[in-house]
């Protein structure tokens, strides 16, 4: 699928990676629905996205909440006309330890709603997202695809229980849409990537930031660029469906 006039939405729009994959996306041609719950941080992406002579429309939602997200998938196929592409991007984090141990004896726990509050935006969200972007699709009669963010902590990190699970869940869910949805002309991808050289990144501690690079081979994050580099590829290569691309830099965490 090539890019030029295709219609692509983006959730977590606003600002990092979404917004690098979304910029680099409208600089090949594509006209771009930016999703996130930020009003005013979607409506300064906009502005800036305007310059590459695309369409872009943005829309405030929680993708969390069902009824929004339907809401927001139809309004975008009726102004849009149509709908390729879905960028799955929305995503938070709250990490901790499973327990905390002192003298031998229990003090803390990750609590419940530490853990369900990644859960529901990570993969709840992605999948509300995927659903009616799918639903669109197909009531459009437009070939898609939909591309998920998964993340090399899919594989177990330390302090992260509720992040590997739910990153691991995308990249399932990723191969199980590959095969319900390819009768409908929908591929479907995902990108696992190590940590990026975002807004966030340049928050961790040096020392934490040193620790994670010692296990990079190419000893270096990830730029922004690269990320919606490997997400172009999947748009573009129709033979690319159901499968997760790893970009970590030969990282094993």
């Amino acid at each position: 699928m090539q890019l030029k006039d295709k219609v692509i939405a983006v959730t977590g729009a606003a600002q990092g990676l979404g917004l690098a994959m979304a910029e680099h996306l409208a600089a090949h041609g594509a006209h771009l629905a930016l999703l996130d719950r930020q009003e005013q941080a979607l409506a300064d992406a906009a502005a800036a996205l305007q310059s590459h002579g695309v369409k872009v429309q943005t829309y405030a939602l929680d993708v969390t909440n069902e009824q929004q997200v339907e809401q927001t998938f139809a309004a975008i196929a009726e102004s849009f006309g149509a709908l390729h592409g879905l960028i799955n991007s929305a995503g938070i984090m709250r990490d901790g330890l499973l327990l905390k141990v002192k003298d031998g004896k229990v003090v803390d726990k990750m609590s419940l709603e530490q853990f369900q509050s990644v859960l529901n935006v990570n993969v709840t969200g992605t999948f509300l997202c995927g659903r009616e972007a799918a639903t669109q699709m197909i009531n459009t009669g437009s070939e898609g695809v939909i591309i998920n963010v998964s993340s090399v902590s899919r594989a177990g990190n330390m302090g992260q229980t509720n992040y590997s699970a739910s990153k691991s869940a995308v990249a399932t869910m990723t191969v199980s849409w590959g095969k319900e949805l390819a009768r409908f002309g929908i591929r479907t991808g995902c990108v696992a990537p190590g940590l990026v050289e975002t807004a966030m990144a340049a928050q961790m501690r040096p020392e934490m930031r040193e620790k994670f690079l010692s296990t990079v081979p190419l000893r270096r994050l990830a730029d922004p660029d690269e990320m919606a580099h490997a997400v172009r590829f999947i748009f573009e290569n129709d033979y690319f469906t159901g499968r997760v691309l790893e970009l970590d830099g030969g990282t094993r965490i």
